[in-house]
């Protein structure tokens, strides 16, 4: 059974949050204050971490990085606030997504069944398919069924590199400041505009529709991620 602990001073959300994940089996704790998550996380070990960023003894963002420090449990945000920096500062703190109040049980539902499928590597997963296009990560292979035709598709590096991290986190939303780190190096920190044109540059080559992109989304004013199949059409920007 997954383990979600579940961080909010208000304890109406507290109690619905409760009530729904463990409908659906999940096994499920709760805190009220950012002290008190860090102390049942270290007691408890959770699979998952729903986090509210308006704690009253201390911001949000602390408590992802003081869970950070020795777990890759998948954290979600779940939060009141709108300013996209805000959803930055949690994402670089190493928060996995943004969910906005008020919310929806069914998305948030479904955010974390994304952030619990994140396991896609190149050593234990070598081949992601998603719609007509299929990622051979292990022989830095991409092709693309057309018919009964599987045609290859040919990346720069950047693009390979850049491609590859986005599946490696399926569902994940990846903040640009990420992923211009990892993928051009320090010092790339806020060089947005390459990110613009390499995602650009994928979604002519890997998506039916450039224009409607299905898998390799945009989250305005915050990043990226790559979705897999049987899910909705996000931002294309």
């Amino acid at each position: 059974m997954t383990r979600v602990l579940v961080v909010d001073d208000e304890p109406q959300i507290l109690r619905a949050l409760a009530i729904n994940l463990r409908a659906r089996k999940y096994d499920v704790l709760t805190a009220a204050t950012g002290t008190e998550a860090l102390e049942v996380a270290a007691a408890r070990n959770p699979d998952l971490v729903v986090l509210d960023l308006g704690l009253p003894d201390m911001d949000g963002v602390e408590v992802v990085r003081g869970l950070r420090g020795w777990t890759s449990a998948p954290i979600v945000i779940l939060s009141g606030r709108t300013d996209s920096g805000d959803k930055v500062e949690a994402l670089d703190a190493g928060a996995d997504d943004y969910v906005t109040k008020p919310f929806a049980v069914d998305e948030l539902l479904a955010r974390l069944r994304a952030v619990s499928r994140r396991t896609v590597t190149g050593e234990n997963v070598p081949t992601v398919t998603f719609g007509p296009t299929t990622v051979d990560l292990a022989a830095h292979r991409v092709t693309i069924v057309d018919g009964d035709r599987a045609n290859d598709v040919r990346l720069t590096p950047t693009e390979w590199h850049l491609l590859e991290v986005l599946l490696r986190y399926p569902g994940r939303l990846l903040s640009q400041r990420q992923l211009l780190s990892e993928v051009w190096g320090p010092g790339y920190e806020t060089a947005s505009g390459n990110l613009r044109v390499y995602m650009a540059q994928l979604r002519r080559k890997l998506e039916p529709d450039p224009s409607r992109p299905r898998h390799l989304l945009t989250e305005p004013g915050m990043g990226y991620r790559f979705q897999p199949d049987n899910h909705s059409d996000r931002g294309s920007a």
